[in-house]
């Protein structure tokens, strides 16, 4: 055996090792917002796939200084109310020079039915938008919870580059099969989320 940077394990002809995760990323669908209340995923989250990743591409607010948020359903999309706890902590960076790395404890929740936040305050700059991922772990479980984790990054209203990453669970052992994606208020003016299954 041989451990290459980054703790991947090789097996002496080079190959990876039985016991390391691989596996491929399939596109199951693609949605854009035009002016979009929302965006929902209500169909193909099964037990198909152990995980689901869902891809923001240059996601771009109507209004300015504004958050974004996702939950889960466990009914198809007719209530999205599974109860969640998550935890929420960002690095930014300023154009003028200025950063910081921070816990955010105002933007997670606890125990809550409630929209979980996965982006604080995104700017409606022509030029502003957030990119990045969320997955979510076996949502067809009927005995774990659902554990999720976010990465994305954006341009917010205050001329920052702001990286957040986001941890936590819906607190179900129901199968989750639906999950939607929306602004604090107003509307998705423009951007892509792409939801692959990972297998």
């Amino acid at each position: 055996m041989a451990v290459v940077s980054g703790g991947t394990t090789l097996i002496d002809n080079g190959t990876l090792d039985a016991g390391v995760p691989s596996g491929k990323l399939t596109l199951l669908s693609t949605q854009t917002a035009s002016a979009s209340s929302s965006i929902e995923f209500t169909s193909g989250i099964d037990s198909t796939y152990d995980s689901y990743v869902f891809k923001f591409i240059n996601i771009h607010p109507q209004n300015d200084g504004i958050d974004f948020f996702f939950n889960l359903s466990t009914d198809g999309g007719s209530n999205y109310n599974v109860t969640k706890t998550t935890t929420f902590f960002g690095a930014y960076h300023s154009e003028g020079g200025s950063s910081a790395l921070s816990y955010f404890s105002a933007e997670d929740i606890a125990q809550s039915t409630s929209d979980a936040k996965l982006f604080n305050d995104l700017g409606n700059g022509n030029d502003e938008s957030l990119s990045g991922y969320l997955q979510i772990f076996n949502p067809s479980s009927t005995t774990f919870v659902k554990h999720i984790i976010s990465v994305n990054n954006g341009y917010n209203g205050g001329n920052f580059c702001v990286s957040n990453f986001i941890g936590g669970y819906g607190n179900t052992t129901s199968a989750v099969n639906a999950i939607r994606f929306q602004m604090e208020s107003g509307n998705i003016d423009d951007g892509i989320i792409k939801m692959y299954g990972v297998g």
